[in-house]
This record gives C-alpha cells, structure tokens and sequence, in this order.
C-alpha cells in the first residue's frame, strides 16, 4: 500500500533492457527464450528510490540516456521495472507524446472525446470539459475538421488541450511547453503553474534549469541511470550545470517571469 500522502513512489527500480543485433533474433529468443541466442543487457535505470507527495512540483533533470524517459514510461504504465515497485496514486496526465491516440480520419472535437477516453474518463465529464478544451486549443473551425488535415503544430495543440484540462491529480510534462507561437506557450505555461497552485503534483522533465526554477521547488537529477542528486530546485540546477559543462552554475536571481 502506498501512503495516502504520497503521489509517485518509486522504490528500488531497476530497468534492463536485452540488446539484440537482429530483430529475427529478438522474436526467437522472446517465443522460444532459446539460449543460443545472443544479446547484451542495457541497464537503464539501476536501483533508484524516491517519493513524490501530493502537491510537489519536481523537475527531473538529466542528460539524454539518463534514464528519464525509463523512469516516465514506468510511472505512466507503459513500462514495468525489472526489479522494484512503481505506485501511482490518482489520475496521471501526462504530456509527453502529444498526438498518441488521435485518428486522422475523425474530427478535432471527436478526437477529444477518444483522447479522453484512453486517459479513462467518462463521456459525461469529457462533454463537461469540452467547451474548456476547445476554447484552449484555439483552432477556430478546424476544430470540426478531420484531424488529418491538421498541421503538427495543430494537433499538438489539440493534444496539449485535452491532456492539460483534464483535471488530473498527476500532470508530468516531458519537454511539452515549446508547443506553438510564444503567446500560446506563455498560455500553456500559466496553466500549469495555476493547477500546480490549486495542488496538482507535477513532474516536470526538462533541459531548462530556469523553467524548472520557475515551476518546481525540488529537483531530482539523473545520470546513466542512477539518481544522483535529490533536493532543493537551484541546488539541484547547480549540481546539474556543473556536471553537464564541469562549470558551477550561476543562478544569483529569482525567476520572476516567462522571458
């Protein structure tokens, strides 16, 4: 059981993955689990803990093959650890792929309702948030176009809409805020610092140390699978920059806007 005061537990996670050099070899071993074939193991998360309670904002910062995207495919179901535990508790929003789930042949409005229901809500309380998700897209017309006729930056409006209103008790954004022009960003950005207010736990991954300033108060750095820094967002920004560019950071002013 996970304490009730607890949003996101990750206890002792461990992630390895099997390397094949064929795809004809990755299909014999996983129908046959033949010993004859050969593979070498990537461990991409190596026994990280931490807790995340209701209401925290973290920002989870690490270079590319840290682990992160690992450890957000586990907290959002989509991969399991191949040791340890990964509990969630309420509803997760996640803004990583934005335009997973839409079918091009259907329109913006309808892919509201076929997003939602792949987040598992209810068309009774999607058709309550649906005036809220189009206002927020700002697609005009083409909200009852076929999405196939949408451009990228469209649809991941779209996605960034319906995920964003949602109303969830977990929001994890992966790198999802450069999404349209700046006055849509600055939108999107206001959003969530408004459901961060109202108590909504959020994970936030990103390469920026001064958006994840401005959004958490705690960071969590990664570093080839291994958790090596956790606590106070700008020490946790320092840690960061001096182990990407071996420099000390210099974070001498509060972040007071979106600029």
């Amino acid at each position: 059981m996970i304490n009730d005061n607890i949003a996101i537990q990750v206890k002792n996670v461990t992630k390895v993955y099997k390397l094949f050099k064929k795809d004809s070899e990755r299909l014999k071993y996983k129908m046959f689990h033949s010993k004859k074939v050969k593979f070498t193991e990537k461990r991409a998360l190596d026994n990280v803990s931490f807790d995340i309670h209701k209401g925290e904002a973290v920002a989870l910062l690490g270079k590319n093959g840290a682990g992160k995207s690992t450890l957000l495919k586990m907290i959002t179901g989509v991969a399991y650890p191949t040791f340890g535990t990964v509990r969630v508790n309420g509803n997760v929003s996640a803004l990583l792929e934005l335009t997973t789930g839409f079918d091009p042949e259907i329109t913006g409005r309808e892919n509201i309702y076929l997003k939602g229901g792949i987040l598992g809500i209810d068309d009774a309380k999607i058709k309550e948030l649906e005036p809220e998700i189009v206002e927020f897209a700002e697609l005009g017309d083409y909200i009852d176009q076929p999405v196939k006729k949408y451009s990228s930056g469209m649809k991941a409006r779209l996605g960034f809409a319906v995920n964003i209103n949602l109303k969830p008790d977990v929001l994890i954004v992966d790198e999802a805020l450069s999404v349209g022009d700046k006055v849509f960003r600055m939108k999107c950005k206001d959003k969530i610092a408004s459901m961060i207010e109202k108590g909504v736990t959020f994970l936030f991954v990103t390469h920026s140390q001064s958006e994840a300033i401005l959004f958490c108060k705690r960071g969590i750095v990664m570093r080839n699978g291994h958790m090596v820094f956790d606590g106070p967002i700008k020490e946790a920004a320092k840690y960061y920059q001096n182990m990407t560019t071996g420099k000390p950071a210099i974070i001498s002013k509060e972040v007071t806007s979106y600029e």
